[in-house]
């Protein structure tokens, strides 16, 4: 059973607003900050809370529960230091889980990585939805956006696939996604037969839409 994963975003600008809309269209939880009403108002059909407040200052954010999100995103572009602060507040006095920051340059990255982001990503629109993907779900760990709505995902062998072979479980028309290969650590191996089983502890790398392949990792 997979259970629904819950999002902070701290900051509306172009790039919450497209984190927000991707994550939407995954089965989740999400809840946004911003300083300024105005920002937010368009995206009230998508979260399940929205609040006005400064969360450079400490009592904010302790409002807000942060151990109870699986993710928080701090999207400030318009003010590095609110941003730094932010972060470290939530990772240093808040016990967030997870914090991804996002940055415009080189040396910001090195900054936020040392103060309390877990991860730091730049604020571009195929960056937002690789994340809303990933992040979305336990068992997809990387995808790579092929165009014409197929991608290539890097995902879980599930429990009831291991000793099975790629034949046996029939992936094309079952599930409608091709598999390319394994992958275990660093070690990918691409699958040129059906009469391949999986084990315990492999990825696989498959071809196919992300409807697909969330009604597979769901």
């Amino acid at each position: 059973m997979n259970i629904m994963k819950s999002f902070l975003i701290i900051g509306m600008g172009h790039f919450g607003h497209h984190l927000c809309r991707s994550l939407a269209e995954t089965d989740c939880e999400i809840m946004i900050v911003d300083k300024d009403e105005a920002t937010i108002e368009d995206m009230l059909p998508y979260v399940v809370s929205a609040k006005i407040g400064d969360c450079t200052n400490l009592e904010v954010l302790k409002t807000f529960d942060i151990p109870s999100f699986d993710t928080c995103f701090v999207c400030i572009g318009e003010n590095f230091q609110n941003s730094l602060e932010i972060t470290s507040l939530l990772k240093d006095e808040c016990g967030a889980k997870k914090v991804i920051s996002k940055a415009d340059r080189d040396i910001q990255e090195k900054f936020l990585l040392k103060n309390g982001a877990d991860e730091v990503i730049y604020p571009e629109k195929n960056m937002a939805e690789r994340y809303a993907v990933t992040e979305s779900s336990e068992h997809i760990f990387n995808f790579i956006d092929l165009g014409s709505d197929y991608s290539i995902y890097e995902i879980d062998v599930l429990d009831r696939w291991i000793g099975k072979t790629v034949k046996e479980l029939n992936f094309r028309v079952k599930y409608n996604l091709v598999v390319l290969a394994t992958k275990k650590g660093d070690d990918v191996k691409p699958i040129i037969t059906g009469e391949r089983r999986f084990e315990k502890g492999e990825h696989l790398l498959v071809l196919g839409k992300e409807e697909d392949v969330h009604k597979v990792t769901k």
